[in-house]
């Protein structure tokens, strides 16, 4: 284990001890992905109706004024926390706007604001993990671009992605979150890249998911 991944774990147990401080320096490191994991799961329902912003910061929140709930001190541990949180809140607000049948005119005009102040650039990094870039498109162009890709794949490959690439999960760790082989999660990670890169090489951005 390097220096780097020395001082995540020590922080880790320190956050499970109940230090707020240590909390703060981990949800810093990760606020990048996990802004870009807000974004990818929120999905277009949820998207086009709030900021992922708003969201990122209610999971912040709550993850510091529960840091008691967090028994388990290891980095992959607090990462799982702290991305299952922001996914049941993503979830419900998924629910919430279903259920509301809000009309047309509430959705016109956030989608574009929907990455909120957040640097645009450090988003297109986190995505930059999993898809190709293109290198003609203005940011806001590209990030659009990818993620109408991402929703265009079936969910088993999102996940496998986000939890990858986003989360930082190790294979083995995906494999027993998802219930499945160490190997099983390896073709299932390259077939969804695979599906991705397809995707974002075809024409507009199209093509019809599986």
């Amino acid at each position: 284990m390097d220096a780097a991944s020395q001082e995540l774990e020590r922080l880790a147990q320190r956050a499970a001890a109940g230090d707020r401080g240590a909390v703060d320096v981990l949800i810093a490191r990760y606020l990048p992905e996990l802004h870009a994991f807000v974004r990818l799961r929120a999905g277009p329902v949820v998207r086009a109706r709030e900021s992922s912003s708003d969201i990122v910061q209610s999971v912040c929140r709550e993850v510091l004024e529960h840091i008691d709930r967090f028994q388990f001190p290891s980095e992959s541990a607090f990462k799982q926390w702290l991305y299952t949180t922001a996914l049941r809140k993503i979830l419900n607000r998924h629910d919430y706007w279903l259920a509301q049948k809000r009309d047309a005119q509430r959705e016109i005009g956030l989608g574009a604001n929907a990455s909120g102040s957040f640097d645009e650039g450090a988003l297109l990094d986190c995505y930059g993990r999993f898809s190709s870039p293109s290198h003609g498109a203005v940011r806001r162009e590209e990030l659009e671009r990818i993620e109408r890709a991402f929703e265009q794949m079936p969910e088993e490959y999102r996940e496998v992605i986000t939890l990858a690439h986003l989360v930082g999960l190790s294979r083995a760790e995906i494999a027993q979150q998802l219930g499945k082989s160490e190997g099983a999660v390896r073709v299932l990670l390259h077939r969804a890249l695979a599906r991705m890169s397809s995707i974002l090489s075809g024409p507009g951005t199209g093509g019809e998911g599986e």
